[in-house]
């Protein structure tokens, strides 16, 4: 049984976004297993990816926006800031050996839900014309693709 199952209701209707959110639904299936198979170093290393692969997301989510003019960009970018200084508390006291695993994963399900489903529709309509070529060229730079 997979612990987060993607749902058609977490589509934004951009198709480089919804692919980039579903990585991140990928990496915290990856999370659960090494969580339930006691693999502490796992979940350390998916962690860090987890969050690399995370802060890189928000920063071309936050680039697509400013292109097009989102008015409440600075409101988006401070909750991804909040979310990113969570994340490293969870992976702050990973290091230091305390078990928040179970805690970050359910954590991780229900922002990445919440967040998709209000903040992430918010600027769908104002992002939805998308200059592919301006993607394909954000996405090289960040995801290395």
């Amino acid at each position: 049984m997979t612990y987060f199952e993607w749902v058609p209701e977490l589509d934004t209707g951009i198709s480089v976004i919804d692919n980039q959110h579903k990585r991140i639904v990928e990496y915290i299936n990856i999370l659960d297993q090494a969580v339930r198979e006691k693999d502490v170093s796992a979940v350390a290393e998916v962690v860090e990816q987890l969050t690399d692969y995370t802060v890189t997301h928000f920063t071309f989510e936050e680039e697509l926006m400013q292109k097009h003019g989102y008015p409440y960009l600075d409101a988006h970018r401070k909750v991804h800031q909040a979310f990113t200084e969570r994340v490293q508390n969870y992976k702050k006291r990973i290091d230091q050996g305390e078990d928040v695993s179970r805690q970050l994963l359910s954590d991780l399900r229900i922002w990445l839900t919440n967040h998709i489903k209000r903040d992430d529709k918010d600027y769908v309509e104002i992002c939805n014309k998308i200059d592919h070529g301006w993607v394909s060229k954000a996405v090289s730079r960040l995801f290395g693709t």
